[in-house]
């Protein structure tokens, strides 16, 4: 299996777009006439909330699938639905796979020992039943993961990307207000918390890197933080990036662009709401016309963010 830092990096050069679409599909970001259809098919509300946000979640792939490489579930949007909000979310995965799309699964883990090796098997390995062993439920390409218990919590999900080529991004600086509370402590020689958790990351992703020259194991860094991330990318120069906090939470391109590399590369950006819920911002569209919405604003974007990277590099 191609290493996950490889196909990424390859699928990100072949659209020219380091960005990545969060699905995060609250029911009030559903246009109201779907939900309303759903009602209407079946009596279980959690069921039908669940169709709709598959479907609604169907159709933005379908219309970014061509520019935007990767999407990014947040699995929590999905749970609070039960076990039809689950069924949306595998449904989700597959289907984005089938578009040639990557899946990072937004989960942000933590556990350690058989627990963590269970999580890492559900999300991004394999399960063994009774008599076979089969594809996990999600089986997405990467994962999110709190790295607070240490190795332990991360090795399982190592020993599952090495023999399956996945990847994982490991917090190190989140685009959170209150992210100092713990991560800006100082140690005794004077590093910050996510200085040494950035180390960690970076000696932890050194069996993982790829021909593309980085790692499986990244690392996500807050857009909202950009002179943070700039100390990180040295401390982490063959670390993936993940950078969330653009648009919506207001981390700009040129904060983000801070996370590449001097040629570019080694990043990706996730934008859920601005994406998702672009159509609220037309008024030139009515509320089922999201997908072209949602595709306009990835080329704008993309458009946004390529200019920031090139005035980076120069």
């Amino acid at each position: 299996m191609k290493n996950f830092a490889d196909r990424l990096t390859e699928r990100i050069k072949v659209l020219s777009n380091p960005t990545v679409l969060g699905l995060d599909p609250a029911a009030e970001y559903v246009p109201d006439e779907m939900l309303l259809y759903y009602g209407k098919q079946v009596e279980d509300k959690s069921m039908a909330t669940s169709m709709a946000i598959f479907e609604f979640n169907r159709m933005l792939i379908d219309a970014t699938c061509d520019i935007i490489p990767a999407v990014k579930p947040q699995f929590a949007y999905y749970e609070m639905y039960g076990v039809h909000g689950m069924e949306a979310l595998r449904r989700t995965i597959s289907y984005a796979k089938e578009k040639g799309m990557l899946v990072i699964a937004d989960a942000k883990r933590n556990d350690i020992g058989s627990t963590a090796a269970a999580y890492a098997n559900a999300i991004i390995g394999e399960t063994a039943m009774w008599d076979q062993t089969v594809s996990s439920m999600y089986d997405a390409d990467a994962v999110t993961l709190n790295a607070y218990l240490g190795i332990d919590g991360i090795q399982p999900f190592i020993d599952v990307a090495k023999t399956k080529g996945k990847g994982m991004y490991i917090l190190v600086r989140t685009s959170n207000p209150s992210a100092g509370d713990f991560q800006d402590l100082r140690m005794e020689d004077g590093e910050t918390l996510y200085e040494k958790v950035a180390r960690k990351v970076a000696k932890w992703g050194e069996d993982l890197v790829g021909e593309c020259g980085y790692s499986s194991v990244g690392a996500v860094i807050g857009a909202t933080w950009p002179e943070q991330a700039a100390a990180l990318r040295q401390i982490m120069p063959k670390s993936l990036i993940l950078v969330p906090g653009y648009g919506a939470q207001g981390g700009s391109a040129d904060a983000a662009a801070v996370n590449f590399d001097a040629s570019g590369n080694g990043a990706i950006v996730n934008a859920s709401r601005s994406l998702m819920c672009a159509y609220k911002k037309r008024d030139d569209l009515k509320p089922m016309d999201f997908q072209a919405a949602a595709y306009d604003e990835a080329v704008r974007m993309r458009d946004d963010l390529l200019s920031a990277i090139a005035r980076k590099v120069k």
